[in-house]
């Protein structure tokens, strides 16, 4: 429930501290008092977009509060510990504050801490339902229709039961698809590696092979042109012979000079080289036989190792070795084919578990489905739409919920065909059809706190009563904040506020005693003139309330 407001230099408000208490609270005050602020505050502190026109004029800051008390097992105040956004010393305690400047800029805080905005709206959505006339309504949310729906006819543990198995199903279901992409691409590489292997076998490259080849390729192109040097050379070795006739003028000579015997030895030793010489040319003349076919056999080899390499982007020298590595990889693959077998049964299992749930589940909301709708027509009726319905549409959905939507359609006018909750025309209506679905849906389920901006518009006498008594029902299961102009639902609340100018004409709101509803009461029964007959008849609204009490 909202304990307590504070409002701060925002539109008409210089200061303002409003306490609330659990019921149906009514606010009441003549047109232009400044009723429209607390809707106004709540939805700021509440995440709507901020505007630097709502401050007060000449103000620097606005600055709004809500505290909220929450219940210490409530799903928010858990939330709220999960991120360290509680309050320790009050763990019940949810305390909202957004603060605006003049430029435009706001910041916001939950129990002293900075949030963003989206954190904000996240976590403080469902606090409080703000119905303005004409705005977007919370119940026309297709989910949040699901979820009132549910809530009044149900199995609840059904449907934890069925969002836990649409969570395993589809986290099977996203594991078999990646395991399913991994065999695929595994078996495609596979395709692709013995396709690779098998034209590299046809070739067979060898290590070391293309830098043999390519020196023996060298020889056999030159070969003829080493044949003809190597002759000549041969030619001139054997023919030349100064260096014997000039050992045999030496020898003759008898001198033991050092210099002369040193001469000799090196002429021996040149004309021994020369032998040498001649003896391993002819071994290499031997060795040089010019074969065309031979040199035709190895440009086709070498033609066919560079067409191999350009198509693996490799050097030729690296083809034995990528072949080993292909071969290698090739080996080392393996595709899981059990665990895709496995993943595929318990998928399968998963999934009839999931539909066998939403199956149930589905046969429970059509079942509750009329009544439901039956129910809120009763309602709507009630509330002075004489010739109004309420229908659910299911369309198909696979959800955590169950393997169906709905959605609320209402019909005002039996002219004109029935229409989502969203798009009903009249903003009136609209009210007191969202009325008409908390009153039912409040039965069976846990709903925020409701501020309504007039959902009596536009009723009065007897199905203003009927308004008023239905809100002070639903107020038995969750606050509401009403702001009225009808003193039939002014009487029935259990707290009454007055919306008022002081003397600088700032906007007051002011809890009201007994003595001061009668006269609040008789100046909405009269206007501005009261009577003793007015009061006379706003202390019989009140008697009549607290005689009649709502169950």
């Amino acid at each position: 429930m909202l304990k307590n407001l504070h409002i701060r230099d925002f539109l008409l408000v210089r200061a303002l501290d409003v306490a609330f208490q659990n019921g149906l609270t009514v606010i009441t005050g003549e047109s232009g008092a400044g009723k429209s602020i607390i809707l106004g505050a709540l939805g700021l502190v509440l995440g709507d977009r901020a505007n630097a026109d709502t401050l007060r004029p000449g103000a620097a800051r606005a600055e709004i509060t809500a505290e909220f008390d929450l219940g210490s097992a409530s799903p928010l105040h858990m939330l709220l510990h999960e991120q360290s956004l509680d309050d320790p010393d009050q763990p019940g305690r949810c305390l909202v504050r957004r603060t605006l400047t003049s430029d435009g800029r706001s910041k916001a805080f939950i129990n002293g801490t900075p949030v963003n905005l989206r954190q904000l709206k996240a976590l403080t959505g469902d606090l409080v339902d703000v119905h303005g006339q004409n705005e977007h309504q919370r119940l026309a949310d297709p989910e949040v229709q699901l979820a009132l729906l549910d809530d009044y006819g149900v199995d609840k543990s059904l449907l934890g039961k069925c969002r836990l198995a649409f969570v395993d199903w589809r986290q099977t279901a996203k594991s078999l698809s990646d395991l399913r992409n991994a065999v695929r691409d595994s078996e495609d590489r596979t395709s692709l590696l013995t396709y690779q292997l098998e034209e590299l076998s046809q070739i067979d490259p060898q290590p070391g092979e293309f830098a043999n080849i390519t020196r023996e390729h060298k020889r056999q192109s030159q070969a003829q042109l080493l044949l003809d040097h190597v002759h000549q050379a041969l030619e001139v070795l054997e023919e030349d012979t100064a260096l014997a006739q000039a050992l045999g003028q030496l020898e003759r000579l008898d001198d033991e000079h050092p210099a002369l015997s040193a001469s000799l030895e090196t002429l021996r030793s040149a004309l021994a080289l020369a032998d040498d010489t001649t003896r391993d040319l002819k071994v290499y003349e031997r060795t040089l036989e010019h074969d065309p076919q031979a040199l035709q056999s190895l440009d086709r080899r070498l033609s066919e190792l560079h067409e191999l390499a350009r198509k693996h982007r490799v050097e030729p020298d690296d083809l034995a070795r990528l072949m080993r590595s292909l071969h290698d990889e090739l080996e080392s693959m393996s595709t899981d084919r059990s665990a895709l077998e496995t993943l595929e049964v318990e998928q399968e299992q998963q999934e009839k578990a999931y539909r066998k749930l939403a199956a149930r589940i589905s046969k429970q909301r059509r079942a509750s489905a009329d009544s439901f709708a039956s129910a809120v027509t009763d309602c709507m009726r009630t509330l002075g739409i004489s010739e109004g319905t309420l229908s659910l549409a299911f369309t198909p959905c696979e959800a955590a919920h169950g393997v169906e939507k709905v959605e609320f359609l209402c019909v005002t006018n039996p002219k004109f065909s029935a229409a989502p909750l969203a798009k009903v025309a009249s903003g009136g209506e609209q009210a007191r059809i969202s009325l008409a679905i908390q009153t039912v849906a409040a039965q069976k389920s846990q709903l925020p706190t409701l501020v309504l901006d007039e959902a009596d518009v536009g009723v009065g006498g007897t199905t203003a009563d009927v308004v008023g008594r239905l809100l002070r029902g639903l107020a038995r299961r969750t606050q509401v904040l009403c702001v009225t102009h009808a003193p039939q639902v002014a009487a029935l609340g259990e707290q009454h506020m007055r919306v008022h100018k002081d003397e600088e004409q700032d906007t007051r709101i002011d809890p009201l005693p007994e003595g001061g509803r009668i006269d609040e009461l008789a100046r909405m029964l009269a206007g501005s003139g009261i009577t003793k007959k007015s009061r006379d008849y706003a202390r019989s609204l009140l008697k009549e309330a607290s005689d009649n009490p709502v169950h």
